[in-house]
């Protein structure tokens, strides 16, 4: 328990700090930190990112630092996204969504690699992309967010910032408010589908909105590049450890022990 409210603290400050990262840290927490089902884990993830992003988010809004034309032209396609994205997970397994969880977080890993803070601070003597563009890559932040339980915000900072021409700051504090209501509408899918813990799920949402609070006032005194490499090799190392632990499902051969197929008797149901 004080070990999940801990991490708690840790994935909201990566929402506060970049925009983004909150769900690829809480989805692997939920399941090889504290032992809950893959589905559950997803489900939980995205109602704690849609609470904490929504607060953080206005924390930004204080400071001028969000866009609400832009969230109001990207949220909506990405709402429809996100609604197909829950209807797609019911056909697959728990594992099968891991596995691309974790390609997700290794894609995550390329794009803040590759998107360095020169290149977005350039985004301001850049043509601004046309909406059909900005709009695909809403719907597929939103389908992202209902398959693997991620907020996207990996590729709304960079699409609000390379392709729409927005400020970093206001890309960051803009991707929290899309992130809130995209998650809010995938948390929404899986309700009834699977078992939520609402008081655990309560506390860690409240312990993140915190970190979430702290990183929102920190992004201003942090370089963002070494935020940005630092969590990518985070991405990496954990991306990569999430396949192996579902190697089973991806090659042929004798079945292998998965922590996300397997877990502990009893332990997926607390703390």
């Amino acid at each position: 328990m004080i070990l999940g409210l801990l991490l708690a603290a840790v994935v909201g400050l990566s929402l506060g700090l970049l925009g983004g990262g909150g769900s690829v840290l809480a989805v692997p927490i939920f399941v090889y930190v504290l032992g809950y089902e893959a589905k559950q884990a997803i489900a939980m993830s995205l109602g704690v990112v849609g609470v904490t992003s929504f607060l953080a988010a206005l924390g930004h809004w204080r400071a001028g630092n969000v866009d609400a034309r832009m969230a109001a032209t990207f949220a909506p396609v990405a709402m429809v996204g996100t609604y197909g994205g829950t209807r797609l997970a019911t056909l697959v397994s728990g594992t099968f969504q891991l596995v691309a969880f974790a390609l997700v977080m290794l894609a995550s890993a390329v794009f803040m690699l590759r998107g360095s803070s020169a290149r977005l601070a350039e985004a301001s003597d850049a043509v601004a992309m046309p909406p059909g563009i900005v709009g695909g890559e809403a719907l597929l932040v939103g389908v992202m967010t209902g398959f693997v339980g991620v907020g996207g915000g990996f590729l709304v900072v960079p699409a609000l910032a390379l392709l729409a021409k927005v400020p970093m700051r206001v890309a960051i504090g803009t991707s929290l408010a899309v992130i809130a209501l995209n998650s809010s509408v995938g948390f929404a899918g899986y309700l009834g589908a699977v078992e939520v813990p609402w008081l655990f799920m309560t506390a860690f949402a409240a312990v993140a909105t915190v970190g979430a609070f702290g990183g929102s006032r920190l992004v201003r005194f942090v370089p963002h590049h070494v935020l940005r490499r630092s969590f990518a090799v985070f991405l990496i190392v954990a991306g990569t450890l999430i396949l192996y632990e579902n190697r089973s499902s991806l090659m042929p051969g004798p079945a292998v022990t998965s922590l996300a197929t397997e877990p502990a008797p009893g332990v997926h149901n607390a703390p």
